[in-house]
């Protein structure tokens, strides 16, 4: 058998998936590095932040913080012992089950998140959305659903927006 009949894919469709790769690598690298610079925080703590914000009461339990992020129980209580170190959130016992914890935003975390949140919506403008046009936007957001809603993950609403 051949090096091409062994192929799983053509040349062009490993190509398309390189660039999207390379892409996809490179605008979170800088989108992470310039949350970081204008904020301090990093992707996981926006991630959690972000999380918290989009609750009325910026309150979640920690399993649906866990769950919400698709994070392995560890990574997540290393992060929040992190964050609570440095003020932006703070764990309390939860009141229906003695086992689970709260997590709750401080003001201080409230503020980071606002301005981050500025910050990323500033930088995905100034990388991505100003340099498509609005056909490859409206294509982007097609494959986005499409690849996920096969993986079985379904968008949420503050992603639709």
């Amino acid at each position: 058998m051949t090096v091409e009949a062994e192929r799983a894919i053509t040349a062009e469709q490993e190509l398309g998936w390189r660039r999207y790769y390379r892409m996809q690598t490179q605008l979170l690298g800088v989108l992470n590095r310039e949350l970081s610079q204008e904020t301090g925080l990093s992707e996981a703590d926006y991630e959690i932040l972000i999380t918290l914000l989009e609750n009325p009461d910026h309150t979640l339990r920690a399993r649906d913080i866990r769950a919400a992020l698709i994070w392995e129980k560890s990574r997540l209580s290393h992060q929040l012992r992190r964050m609570e170190a440095r003020g932006l959130i703070r764990r309390d016992d939860c009141a229906e089950d003695a086992r689970g914890a709260m997590v709750i935003m401080t003001p201080a975390g409230q503020e980071i998140i606002e301005r981050a949140e500025c910050a990323r919506l500033r930088a995905v403008n100034d990388h991505l959305i100003a340099v498509l046009s609005e056909d490859q936007l409206r294509a982007l957001a097609d494959i986005s659903e499409t690849v996920l809603t096969h993986l079985g993950i379904a968008c949420s609403a503050h992603q639709e927006m």
